[in-house]
């Protein structure tokens, strides 16, 4: 099947406007691929499918001319298509920042890989499943997002640095305030000033969910008369 002119530039402009909308939102989380870098990766799958479709047309003209040549010539839409996934993934790994334990750009990285899907799909005329798979996509990225940070994402270890003045019922506040607040103890470490002091000071090690945030648990412990100062360490 021969593209017309205008085949071409719709496809080429879909490609852009898709990839600007993921890329949009990667920009709006400041990532380090954002809105044109998503925009060109789209651009360049969806050229390699034009430029796939020209080869094996230009193949098939030669075929046609030459019947003899037809045991020779063999079209393989999906090579080219093959590289760019493959050559995508450096861009991904770039993306990818490794730091203290922790992994950061991950998302981003499978969004630049589903970008040059998207664009080779685009490119072999895909209208209804890029269009369709963008929409998804984009409600992945931002509303399942809200959902993952609520209820999913993984526990965080933390510790609660305490100075208070000696209270038997102060133990038993704190536990009851985090258990509240969903924010499980892993251990209490407590040491006393010593020389007749009633002053101790505790290291509460916690684990809890990212959504919660501990600035009001801080402030309704600040509250109570017995408590000196509380600090988040790590």
């Amino acid at each position: 099947m021969n593209l017309t002119v205008k085949e071409i530039i719709l496809r080429i402009v879909l490609a852009l406007i898709i990839g600007g909308i993921i890329g949009y939102e990667r920009e709006l989380q400041n990532r380090a691929a954002g809105f044109r870098t998503h925009i060109l990766v789209c651009l360049g799958a969806t050229i390699v499918s034009l430029l796939q479709i020209d080869i094996g047309n230009k193949a098939m003209e030669i075929i046609e001319v030459n019947k003899s040549l037809s045991d020779v010539i063999k079209i393989d839409y999906g090579r080219l298509g093959a590289q760019v996934i493959t050559g995508v993934g450096f861009i991904g790994a770039g993306a990818i920042i490794h730091t203290k334990g922790n992994i950061k750009g991950l998302t981003t990285a499978a969004t630049l890989w589903i970008v040059a899907c998207l664009g080779l799909t685009i490119g072999m005329g895909g209208y209804l499943i890029s269009i369709f798979s963008t929409i998804l996509i984009f409600i992945t990225l931002v509303f399942l997002k809200r959902i993952e940070d609520k209820f999913i994402s993984r526990n965080t270890i933390m510790v609660l640095e305490v100075r208070y003045l000696e209270n038997e019922n102060m133990n038993y506040e704190i536990d009851n305030l985090l258990e509240k607040k969903k924010i499980r103890i892993k251990r209490i470490e407590y040491y006393h000033q010593g020389n007749g002091s009633k002053e101790i000071y505790s290291k509460y090690i916690i684990c809890k969910p990212r959504y919660v945030h501990l600035d009001e648990i801080i402030k309704e412990l600040k509250d109570k008369n017995y408590i000196i100062s509380i600090n988040i360490i790590s």
